[in-house]
């Protein structure tokens, strides 16, 4: 027990409980794209706001959500531990630089980092903030099962507890659920936050591009055989592709909003 405990009181400690809680976070990063994207079905915010219903109602999946507030405040705190004991290692630049091939990314981990961090805090009071705390609106989506015909309006529950409803009137499903959907249109018509959400975007891909790799070479799990396989995933599919298209989403619904 003690040597555990010394374990994760040293660098190497430290740096392994960053590697695994970032790669959890990596692992959210696709879940929650996937469901994003929903935001792009084209059938007014339906697929969407039952998603928000589901990923907020939903027991295990309640439960995922809180090892991930944990997981992001455990990677924050121990890289900021780690970026202040580097620098009283070493509070004096090196006379004769480095020659090593050092990227940009590696050298400003922690300023990424606090970018990151700032905007998930802005964008979690935004979004889940307000709809798990405020009222906010429903919408009541009625659907011809006979020849797929949706139609959509708001909805103004009758009672304050009301969440969710599913019933049915001859061939018309009809669902009453909270409008999650309105919210990211609302807040997607705003150039200032299109522009913070894309300059966020940008740090998670300079984070990724240097902290997917690192986190496997920590771990011990790089190898020579899997080196190109790991550096791939990294820069193509979490550096670039998953930024790339969470940008896409403000960027849809600005320009959506213009017109």
């Amino acid at each position: 027990m003690m040597s555990l405990k010394l374990l994760f009181r040293s660098s190497l400690g430290r740096k392994l409980i960053m590697s695994m809680t970032g790669l959890f976070l990596c692992l959210f990063l696709i879940v929650h794209l996937g469901g994003n994207l929903t935001l792009f079905a084209g059938d007014e915010g339906y697929t969407f706001n039952i998603y928000a219903h589901f990923m907020t109602h939903f027991p295990p999946v309640t439960f995922a959500g809180y090892v991930l507030y944990v997981s992001i405040l455990i990677h924050a705190w121990y890289a900021i531990v780690q970026t202040v004991r580097n620098r009283k290692a070493r509070p004096v630049k090196y006379a004769v630089p480095s020659k090593a091939k050092v990227s940009w990314a590696s050298l400003n981990m922690g300023l990424l980092g606090s970018i990151i961090f700032l905007f998930l805090v802005i964008h979690m009071t935004n979004f889940w903030g307000r709809y798990k705390f405020t009222e906010g609106t429903y919408r009541e989506y009625r659907t011809d099962l006979l020849t797929g015909n949706m139609t959509n309006t708001q909805y103004i529950p009758k009672s304050p507890d009301f969440e969710y409803a599913v019933t049915m009137e001859g061939n018309t499903e009809i669902v009453r659920v909270k409008d999650l959907y309105g919210i990211v249109t609302e807040s997607f018509s705003m150039l200032w936050y299109v522009i913070l959400y894309l300059f966020a975007m940008v740090a998670v891909s300079y984070h990724l591009y240097h902290g997917f790799q690192s986190a496997f070479q920590t771990a011990g799990w790089a190898h020579r055989k899997y080196t190109s396989i790991i550096r791939f995933t990294g820069v193509w599919i979490f550096a670039v592709i998953i930024p790339v298209a969470f940008a896409s989403m403000p960027v849809v619904f600005y320009i959506r909003s213009l017109f």
